[in-house]
């Protein structure tokens, strides 16, 4: 499985542009899975469901499986300790794995940049950086597309799939 992250900071688009990406991947014929990270907790379940009184009762791990979805959960202390690898290794075998989010990630990424957010680049200090997605042009080496591009930005992805798995 290969791993590209699309990073940003909050709100620059992460979400909607991986959305539109995964049907042309999906197109191209690749399996997609994503993995995303959030800095808020969530919670699936709810008081006084089985589930979650499984896991109030210390089970390792609780799955849901309803007629047309699974649901698994397992407790993390550090949850963000993990390294993402770690939960790759999680994921059923797939093609490829967009991580959204992991700014901190050592894999390759594709930077999503709000001007209107007033936050830093990524690119300049992260050499991970293969590409941006911007609302602005900037001054860079690096392949620029506009955040709504989404059929350029899917295959400069197919071509990063298909030379990275030949390496």
């Amino acid at each position: 499985m290969k791993i590209l992250a699309v990073s940003g900071y909050s709100g620059c688009g992460k979400t909607t542009l991986i959305t539109r990406l995964i049907p042309l991947l999906k197109a191209a014929g690749l399996s997609v899975a994503v993995i995303k990270h959030t800095h808020h907790d969530v919670e699936w379940d709810a008081p006084g469901k089985d589930s979650y009184r499984h896991r109030e009762a210390g089970a390792r791990q609780v799955m849901l499986v309803t007629p047309t979805m699974r649901f698994s959960a397992e407790p993390l202390a550090e949850a963000d300790a993990v390294p993402l690898i770690a939960h790759v290794a999680a994921l059923s075998p797939c093609d490829l794995v967009l991580a959204e989010g992991f700014k901190h990630e050592p894999v390759p990424r594709i930077e999503v940049y709000d001007a209107a957010l007033g936050k830093p680049w990524l690119y300049p200090e992260d050499s991970r950086v293969l590409a941006l997605a911007s609302d602005t042009d900037p001054v860079t080496h690096l392949p620029c597309f506009p955040r709504d591009a989404s059929d350029d930005i899917a295959r400069f992805i197919l071509d990063w799939f298909h030379h990275a798995k030949l390496s």
